[in-house]
């Protein structure tokens, strides 16, 4: 499926090395007096009593192992533990976790300041100037006339036809899902949900991240699965599966079953230890499509033979690279649609690529990001990993949009994320962007909305049938787009899967990519390939940039396969 395989048969070479000489271990260590958190790795085939046993040997306690993947999270006060697990011989990597501390006073925030710092993953040009037109059409859903997304894969034809099937089980491996969204709660499935993260106070350098624990009854750091802090997975569960309830907006399979599988903390940070968690809890339960639309931190890009990261980054990475893809074949044998965003950078992931937002989150004291040489052999996890169908995005007009991420034969599929300067005059308009379901508490947090519950900035909207209201925000990325193409895919699953063990639907992953696929529209590279954006900001500054797109007509960098298309795929 990618050009570019991952291998890394050379990890346990590398970490010999660095076990033979520590000198060469990259960032400060953690003090003794730092608790810190690491996820390690099990060899293949190694007995988890003899990985546990190193752990320990080396000043380690296991917190929780996942045993179908052999990832264990660790807690240490040893600042040498990393060094001394990867000389066991039943140890294959170890990565920085997170550090482990309290909030201090100066640190402690009210929850609208908390609330406002939303995901980083979120394309925030997705909010701006421009017309907000609301209508409603006695045939789809109020808000249907501004859902130009749906229009261009022709998922509302495609109802006619097949809307999904409840036993089609969406997992939001994301920030989590407002489950008592008045457009998201119909398609919920609280029972099967699970959070998989823990709310992170500070990091190792005291910057704040998650803000204070205070979730109710007792201030715990542990957030119920129904509810999200952060607005970007209730966003991607609404694009997937908002039912046709004659309130709000549509999704694009809506009669599917979504389930939260959070993976991400409240501040937008995805970590491995929760994604593994999530992918083999969701093969586990049965899941037949999951939408992953982010990338595991701290690492933009993952190498494993760098020569801008040191020997420990390099290892570290290669850990990151291991442990997801293990966790990825997991769910894939259990019969698991993996679906993921291209991301955000502006970037051909198949091209040598500058990076200077990486390691992103501080796990020993001292760390920030730094510029680094990225090769094209480094991967992005999970978008580039074995058995993922990575989704570039699409404007209004079907152009590739200007922030997102291609690569022939590293993009599958596109799908509509938005590009609010995807007009005619290249200027700045919010409705270009894709409008799905945001939790009340954070529009109220955030002072979107006033006294009397209505809107007070033209990202938000608010639809209401009788006494229920609910709202929805305008946002772009590839983050829109991958929920998109699942909710595609569930589409596929529900018109062509048979029943399972549970009593739902179930068909072959590899069948769905194909399908998936093979009903895309084909969209052929601009004309010339060398395609510039221009982009006149509201300050008024113009904004250029020029994007490669290589390949044929049937597949390449930009589009890859072609544009998913809802009507084809289930007709």
């Amino acid at each position: 499926m990618l050009r570019r395989v991952i291998v890394v048969a050379a990890t346990a070479a590398l970490i010999a090395a660095i076990a033979a000489n520590p000198a060469q271990a990259g960032p400060s260590q953690a003090s003794p007096e730092t608790t810190t958190q690491y996820v390690v790795l099990y060899k293949e085939g190694a007995a988890a009593a003899d990985a546990q046993k190193a752990i320990e040997a080396a000043g380690g306690s296991v917190l929780k192992v996942n045993t179908e993947v052999g990832v264990a999270t660790v807690s240490t006060q040893n600042p040498g533990f990393a060094d001394a697990v990867r000389a066991a011989g039943a140890i294959e990597g170890v990565a920085h976790d997170r550090s482990i501390g309290s909030v201090p006073k100066s640190a402690r925030v009210s929850d609208a300041s908390r609330a406002a710092e939303l995901s980083r993953a979120i394309e925030k040009e997705g909010r701006g100037h421009g017309p907000v037109k609301r209508g409603r059409n006695a045939k789809a859903e109020p808000l249907s006339d501004l859902q130009w997304d749906l229009k261009q894969i022709h998922a509302e034809e495609a109802h006619k036809y097949e809307k999904g099937d409840k036993g089609v089980l969406v997992a939001i491996l994301d920030t989590g899902v407002d489950g008592s969204h008045p457009d998201i709660a119909p398609n919920f499935n609280r029972a099967l949900s699970r959070n998989f993260t823990v709310d992170i106070p500070v990091d190792a350098n005291g910057d704040e991240v998650d803000g204070p624990c205070e979730d109710e009854p007792d201030q715990s750091c542990n957030d119920p699965a129904d509810v999200d802090e952060n607005g970007h997975g209730t966003h991607v569960a609404s694009s997937i599966a908002s039912p046709i309830n004659n309130l709000g907006v549509t999704g694009v399979a809506p009669n599917v079953t979504v389930v939260n599988l959070r993976a991400g903390q409240d501040s937008g940070y995805f970590f491995l230890q929760a994604t593994v968690d999530a992918l083999t809890y969701a093969g586990d339960i049965g899941v037949d499509v999951a939408n992953m639309s982010y990338y595991i931190d701290p690492w933009l890009f993952n190498c494993t033979d760098n020569p801008a990261d040191s020997p420990e980054d390099r290892a570290e990475q290669a850990t990151i690279i291991a442990a997801a893809q293990r966790a990825l074949d997991y769910a894939h044998r259990k019969g698991v649609t993996l679906v993921a965003a291209a991301g955000n950078q502006a970037a051909d992931y198949t091209k040598t690529y500058n990076d200077s937002s990486s390691p992103n989150f501080a796990s020993v004291p001292g760390e920030a990001p730094r510029a680094r040489t990225i090769p094209a052999s480094c991967v992005s996890m999970p978008a580039e990993g074995q058995h993922v169908i990575s989704v570039s995005s699409t404007g209004i007009s079907k152009r590739k949009a200007y922030y997102s991420s291609f690569g022939n034969d590293y993009v599958d599929v596109a799908s509509p994320g938005g590009d609010v300067y995807d007009t005619p005059g290249n200027t700045r308009d919010v409705s270009k962007a894709t409008l799905s379901a945001y939790p009340k508490a954070l529009a109220v947090a955030n002072g979107e909305i006033d006294a009397n519950g209505e809107p007070t900035v033209d990202y938000v909207v608010k639809d209401c049938k009788g006494s229920t209201c609910a709202y929805y925000q305008y946002l772009q990325g590839t983050s829109m787009a991958s929920p998109r193409a699942a909710g595609v895919a569930a589409l596929i699953v529900s018109k062509y899967g048979i029943r399972d063990w549970r009593g739902g639907k179930t068909m072959l992953p590899d069948l769905v990519e194909a399908v998936l696929k093979g009903t895309a529209t084909k969209t052929p590279c601009p004309t010339p390939p060398a395609y510039t954006y221009t982009r006149i900001l509201p300050s008024g500054q113009t904004v250029t940039a020029t994007h490669t797109c290589e390949g044929s007509f049937f597949s390449n960098g930009f589009y890859g396969k072609g544009i998913v298309d809802a009507l084809r795929a289930v007709r």
